[in-house]
């Protein structure tokens, strides 16, 4: 039985799970007792904490979710040389960002593009991609673009009056709605390249004031005004996402794993969850 231990069972590692072919068996981390008795998976196991290694030793199949921290990738502190021996895994996904490319003035990236990453995270997400393509396994790795979908997107802080309009000339994010993700993440099962590096975006990479506007002209509601970007207020988090603008090509999931995206661009991703939503 094909069975997915997925680690840091979160959001993108849901909607892969929930359209997994009939007859798979999910094995999925989550951090405390009362998270795991909400998760509709077959086994659920409490990490840290838990014995991750008996995990691994029933997967066929393995997803990470796990972003590193200022000590490394923690589920390779925890498992490396277990995973260093599990020959018997038939593909391993581990879910990286596009921040690993850095800023690029706009410019487009692919997947050869040298990783240049201008941000601590960015550095880290380096640094944990290398540390997994050392180990002997069937490696896929995912650089993720900006993620919405149902539960996350604009909408919210635009009818709260918390969205904010930030003017920065010439800054560009690419971003993915989370059922592309699981699609792609789902043709990469089912046609295994180990080694391979895949984008993960839509393709229309655009402003991110044009992606707020457009939320509120879908909902009737005033479009929040302009904000120049020396004049506004950041968190640390939010910082580091203007200090990066690139656009991001995603024409190797569409060639190599045959993916038509859902929702290729943000005006299409947004009218499905308003849609959904209503």
């Amino acid at each position: 039985m094909n069975t997915l231990l997925s680690i840091g069972h979160g959001y993108s590692a849901r909607a892969l799970a929930n359209i997994l072919p009939a007859g798979w068996r999910v094995i999925a981390t989550t951090r405390s007792p009362e998270k795991a008795a909400q998760m509709t998976v077959d086994q659920a196991v409490i990490w840290p904490g838990g014995d991750l290694a008996g995990a691994l030793a029933q997967a066929t199949h393995v997803l990470s979710s796990v972003a590193p921290d200022d000590q490394g990738d923690p589920v390779l502190r925890e498992i490396s040389d277990a995973l260093a021996r599990a020959d018997h895994l038939q593909w391993v996904g581990y879910l990286s960002t596009t921040g690993v490319y850095g800023d690029h003035q706009g410019g487009w990236v692919d997947e050869a593009t040298p990783l240049t990453p201008a941000t601590e995270r960015g550095r880290a997400r380096v640094a944990a991609e290398a540390e997994w393509a050392a180990l002997n396994l069937p490696l896929h790795i995912f650089r993720l673009a900006g993620i919405y979908g149902p539960g996350r997107g604009p909408f919210a802080k635009v009818k709260s009056g918390k969205a904010r309009r930030i003017i920065k000339p010439g800054q560009v994010f690419s971003r993915t709605h989370v059922e592309d993700i699981a699609q792609v993440l789902l043709a990469s099962i089912q046609r295994p390249n180990p080694g391979a590096v895949y984008n993960v975006c839509d393709d229309d990479p655009a402003p991110p004031q044009d992606v707020i506007e457009h939320a509120a002209n879908l909902l009737g509601l005033p479009v929040p005004p302009d904000i120049p970007f020396d004049e506004a207020t950041f968190t640390p988090m939010a910082r580091s996402f203007y200090a990066e603008s690139k656009k991001v090509r995603n024409d190797r999931i569409k060639e190599e794993l045959g993916v038509t995206l859902r929702y290729p661009d943000y005006r299409a991703g947004l009218a499905a969850l308003l849609k959904a939503e209503s």
